[in-house]
């Protein structure tokens, strides 16, 4: 059991949203790493727990050892408190670096245990500090009995952590899983095809929490991404066809779980669980598999789907997943011939008290799948506070279709009640003759961005698409047909591109934001998103804390404690 999970439990506090990874460090679990980082900003935080009263020493070597490794050194000594960022040589007290790249936050000394919180740059600011990539690193500590830095003995570990992309295997004694899939299904030799199968999950005896969802895929190169939705109560019966057309129409849109070509399996935060089997075992669920059968073959069969492991052993908050980004209409088409076309979805979660019949709160995301089809480069999300934007809730600047998954961000980012989400998706159709229009097929466009989230509400999506009629009477076309008309007709050079971008930009936007019982349509306007912030080594010092100041916060949540 982690430590975070642990106080969020037994005291019902709440996890550091900035540091949602944790891991013990050595088999006694006497060293604990917590961790989160930001991408957008090239920034990682850590914080360090190890028995001691002495000097403690953490670093990333590429061995596993002392020589070459990045080193940071703290402690709380006679004189007060010492923080120095070192490099190492070989087998001996590691050299002062010349230029001090690690940020110290707090720094404390109490009841046998030092706890040390600081901030680096995610990349290597100097030749002797270490980059941290998305495969795993070595992690070494070690740590004195007094403040006198010397050989650290046998007290010294290592321990090798994918520090990005941590997935930790929890532990649930009581874990069980279900599959939902599909059956021995005939795909048929279409570029692009739908399938959606209705049906229960297994029949459980009280509310339980899902924790880990893996992907069961037949066939690799068929299968591009899947999604579970929850079924309305209208729904009472199992059944298995085509998605979206006449006879299927969308009934279960309430997103559960989501996968994408190039994922591997997800786990949820320890804090939060997605839900099932508290509803007597009526809801029906529908899985929607997307299949790519690139070369039209005709004959492949699948079973592909997706495992879910649940506990009994619920979790602080139920989760959920919400999806946004520009509604998939084909009122917008995307001109061939562009570089860098954007496209913008919004969501202003102002309008979800409206929608919800329950009490709406803040949204915390904690991981996103970013999802557009093949002329899709860049896809970036940004937050928006009473007309300021305030940050990127993810950024993918080199977005590749063959390569979806959930990401988890690093830390949890609050999305206040009120908060606008604005999704943009940069296409290149420089190898196109002809329009791409929004829609399904592979070879249609998409610009969505799946919020995981908890606590959960039930809410489905929250999307928009352009005013079609003010599309229409800005390019000067009479009524649909002559716009389309128009549009087919086009001679699309650099000039009418870029016209025809700040349109869509400039005009009103239909916002809808439903769940399975209500869907409600608003209006609203592109605000301006910024450019993604340069990667540097520079640290921002507005949003950290001051040794001072982490104290005061210490001591003020242990009075907390001790007064309930």
């Amino acid at each position: 059991m982690s430590l975070a999970f642990f106080l969020s439990h037994v005291f019902g506090a709440v996890v550091d949203p900035t540091l949602p990874f944790s891991d013990y460090l050595d088999p006694g679990n006497s060293t604990m790493l917590r961790w989160g980082f930001d991408l957008v900003k090239n920034s990682i935080l850590f914080e360090l727990r190890i028995k001691t009263a002495g000097w403690v020493g953490f670093g990333f070597s590429p061995s596993g050892g002392m020589a070459g490794a990045d080193i940071i050194i703290g402690g709380v000594g006679p004189n007060g408190i010492y923080f120095t960022d070192r490099h190492a040589v070989g087998n001996s007290v590691p050299l002062l670096d010349e230029q001090q790249n690690y940020e110290l936050v707090y720094l404390t000394e109490a009841d046998g245990q030092t706890v040390m919180k600081f901030k680096r740059s995610i990349s290597a600011c100097d030749e002797n500090d270490y980059p941290i990539t998305e495969v795993p690193v070595k992690l070494i500590y070690a740590y004195g009995e007094t403040d006198n830095i010397s050989f650290h003995g046998s007290h010294r570990g290592t321990k090798e952590v994918n520090l990005l992309k941590f997935m930790p295997r929890v532990r649930v004694p009581d874990s069980k899983y279900f599959d939902l899939t599909m059956t021995n299904f005939t795909v048929p030799p279409q570029n692009t095809y739908y399938q959606c199968k209705v049906m229960r999950i297994p029949a459980l005896d009280r509310k339980y929490h899902i924790y880990r969802v893996e992907p069961l895929i037949d066939n690799l190169d068929l299968v591009h991404h899947m999604l579970l939705y929850r079924c309305p109560p209208t729904v009472t019966s199992p059944k298995e066809q085509a998605c979206y057309t006449e006879e299927a129409p969308a009934e279960c849109y309430q997103t559960v779980a989501a996968w994408g070509v190039g994922g591997g399996a997800f786990e949820l935060p320890e804090v939060a669980g997605i839900p099932v089997g508290d509803d007597g075992g009526e809801t029906f669920y529908r899985l929607e598999v997307h299949y790519n059968n690139q070369y039209e073959t005709p004959g492949r069969v699948d079973n592909s789907g997706l495992r879910f492991y649940y506990t009994a052993q619920l979790r602080q908050y139920d989760a959920a997943v919400l999806m946004t980004g520009l509604g998939i209409t084909p009122g917008y088409a995307i001109p061939p011939n562009a570089t860098d076309f954007l496209t913008y979805g919004l969501c202003d979660t102002g309008y979800i008290p409206q929608v919800i019949s329950e009490a709406a709160q803040n949204l915390h995301v904690f991981s996103v799948i970013l999802h557009t089809h093949l002329a899709g480069r860049k896809v970036r999300v940004g937050q928006f506070r009473e007309g300021e934007q305030i940050d990127f809730v993810a950024v993918n600047e080199h977005y590749d279709f063959e390569f979806q998954q959930a990401v988890n961000l690093g830390k949890t980012k609050t999305i206040q009640l009120g908060d606008k989400l604005l999704v943009e998706c940069t296409y290149n159709t420089d190898n196109r003759t002809g329009l791409t229009w929004g829609g399904l097929s592979t070879t249609n466009e998409m610009c969505l961005a799946f919020l995981f989230y908890y606590p959960a509400m039930s809410l489905s999506s929250c999307v928009s698409f352009p005013d079609l009629q003010a599309l229409i009477q800005e390019m000067g076309a009479a009524n649909e047909i002559e716009w389309y008309k128009l549009m087919i007709s086009k001679s699309w050079d650099g000039k009418s591109v870029k016209e025809y971008q700040q349109t869509l930009k400039r005009i009103q936007q239909y916002v809808t934001v439903g769940n399975i019982a209500n869907i409600s349509l608003y209006t609203g306007m592109i605000p301006e998103l910024r450019a993604t912030p340069s990667l540097s080594c520079n640290t921002n010092r507005s949003d950290m804390m001051t040794p001072a100041v982490g104290l005061v916060l210490l001591l003020w949540l242990i009075a907390s404690l001790d007064l309930s």
